[in-house]
C-alpha cells in the first residue's frame, strides 16, 4: 500500500491523490495554504461578509456547535474577536460524553450565547445506524447529515442568512483545496457529507415493513438539506471560518483551554497527547476502528500527518505512534454491538464488504484488543431501548 513520502497517509484515504514525487494532495494543499494565501486579505473578505449583516436580524449568524475543539474555537472567535451575536445550534447525535457536556455549559456561560439543541428520535437513529453500516460500512449517516442539515433548517426558521462553520475540508482531505472557495452548500452535502445516500434513498433502503414503529418520510426531515428555493429567498451564505483565517488546531486548542477552561479527554485509539481530538462522541473509537478495518489506517495516522505538515513531528516518530495505537479493538465495540443487536461475527461480515483496495481486510482473530477504556466508560449509556431489531421484529 502506497504511503505519502512526506506524511504517513496511505492511498486508501478517501479523496487522496499522489503526485510524481509520492507526496499526497493534502500535503500539497497545506503547502499552498502556508505559502500562497494572503491571509490578511482573506480576513478582510470575512469582515466584508459579516458587517452588512450585523444587527439586522435577531442573530448575526448561526454557529453549528458540537463542543469539540473546532466549533468551540469558532464560537469563541466570533464572539470575542468579531463581536457577533450568534445563535448556537447543537445536533445531539446520541453519544455526547460527560466532559463534553460540561465544556459546553462552561463555554456558553462564559461567552454568553443563546443555544438550541435538537435530539433526534432514538428508535429512528438505531435503524439509520444499522442501514448506514450495512450500506457504507459507516454507521454515522444520521450524524453526518444531521449535523450539516439541521443548522440550515434553523437558519430558515430564525431567518438568519449566515451560517459560520469551522475548519475547511482542505485541511484534512482533498474534496476541496485551499485554492478554491468552499461553502457548505447542497453540492458539498451530496458530494461527501451524506455518504452518497439521500434521505429519500435511505427511506427506500430501510426494510421497515414489519416494524412496530415504521420510519416514514417526515421522520427523516432533519437529515435532508433544505429546499434551494427557500435558501435563495433568504440569501443564505454558509461559510467556513477556516477559509478566512489560517487554521491551526493546536494553537486554537491552547486558546480555548486558556480562555474558556475547555478540557480535553481520553479517546480510544489515539495517543494521550491528542486529548483534544474527537472528544465529543463516545462511539469515536468504533468510527476509527471501522476506518482501520476498511482502509488500513486509523486516527493516529490522521493526527500525526497533521503534525508533520505543520513541522511539529518527525515522520519516524509518527510511524512509531501509528504502529502502537492504530488498529486495536476498542472496548466500546461490545457496547456498539449491543446498540445494533449484532454479533461480532455479523459486524465483521458487514464491514469486510467495504474493504478499500489495495488494503486487505485483517483477520479479526489476530487483532490485538486495547488494554484500557476511557475513564468515563462506565458512564456511557447502556440504555438500548425496545428489543426490536432494526431488520424486523423477532
Amino acid at each position: 500500500m502506497k504511503i505519502c513520502m512526506r506524511c504517513v497517509m496511505p492511498e486508501t484515504a478517501e479523496s487522496l491523490a499522489f503526485d510524481e514525487s509520492g507526496t499526497c494532495s493534502v500535503c500539497r494543499q497545506i503547502e499552498y495554504k502556508q505559502t500562497q494565501i494572503d491571509w490578511p486579505a482573506r480576513e478582510r473578505e470575512f469582515d466584508a461578509l459579516i458587517e452588512p449583516l450585523r444587527g439586522r436580524h435577531d442573530y448575526d449568524c448561526i454557529v453549528p456547535f458540537s463542543g469539540g475543539k473546532d466549533s468551540t474555537f469558532t464560537l469563541w472567535y466570533l464572539v470575542t474577536q468579531k463581536r457577533l451575536k450568534p445563535l448556537v445550534v447543537r445536533f445531539d447525535h446520541g453519544f455526547m460524553r460527560p466532559n463534553l457536556n460540561q465544556n459546553n455549559l462552561r463555554t456558553l456561560r462564559t461567552l454568553g450565547a443563546d443555544c438550541v439543541t435538537f435530539t433526534p428520535n432514538w428508535k429512528v437513529v438505531r435503524k439509520l445506524m444499522f442501514e448506514s453500516l450495512k450500506r457504507r460500512g459507516d454507521f454515522c449517516w444520521h450524524c453526518h447529515t444531521g449535523i450539516f442539515s439541521y443548522p440550515m433548517w434553523e437558519a430558515l426558521r430564525w431567518q438568519v442568512p449566515l451560517v459560520i462553520w469551522g475548519e475547511p475540508t482542505g485541511e484534512y482531505a482533498s474534496f476541496y483545496s485551499y485554492d478554491e472557495v468552499e461553502e457548505v452548500d447542497e453540492e458539498r452535502f451530496n458530494r461527501f457529507v451524506n455518504l452518497g445516500i439521500t434521505a429519500e434513498d435511505m427511506l427506500g433502503m430501510l426494510d421497515d415493513t414489519k416494524s412496530a414503529y415504521p420510519v416514514v418520510a417526515r421522520d427523516l426531515k432533519p437529515y435532508t438539506f433544505p429546499p434551494l428555493a427557500e435558501l435563495r429567498k433568504l440569501g443564505l451564505r454558509s461559510v467556513l471560518l477556516g477559509g478566512y483565517i489560517p487554521w491551526d488546531v493546536k494553537r486554537q486548542v491552547e486558546t480555548i483551554k486558556r480562555e474558556l477552561g475547555w478540557q480535553g479527554d481520553e479517546v480510544e485509539g489515539i495517543p494521550p497527547e491528542y486529548d483534544y481530538e474527537k472528544i465529543e462522541c463516545f462511539m469515536q473509537g468504533i468510527r476509527d476502528y471501522l476506518k482501520y478495518l476498511k482502509r488500513g489506517f486509523g486516527r493516529t495516522t490522521h493526527l500525526t500527518a497533521i503534525d508533520i505538515r505543520n513541522g511539529r513531528l518527525e515522520r519516524e516518530r509518527a510511524i512509531e505512534l501509528v504502529e502502537r495505537y492504530d488498529g486495536r479493538r476498542p472496548a466500546s465495540l461490545d457496547l456498539f454491538l449491543r446498540y445494533l443487536d449484532l454479533s461480532e461475527a455479523e459486524f465483521y461480515d458487514i464491514v469486510r464488504q467495504h474493504t478499500v483496495a489495495p488494503h486487505a481486510f485483517p483477520d479479526p482473530a489476530e487483532i490485538e484488543a486495547a488494554n484500557w477504556a476511557p475513564k468515563d466508560f462506565a458512564q456511557w449509556s447502556r440504555i438500548v431501548g425496545e428489543r426490536e431489531r432494526d431488520r424486523g421484529v423477532e
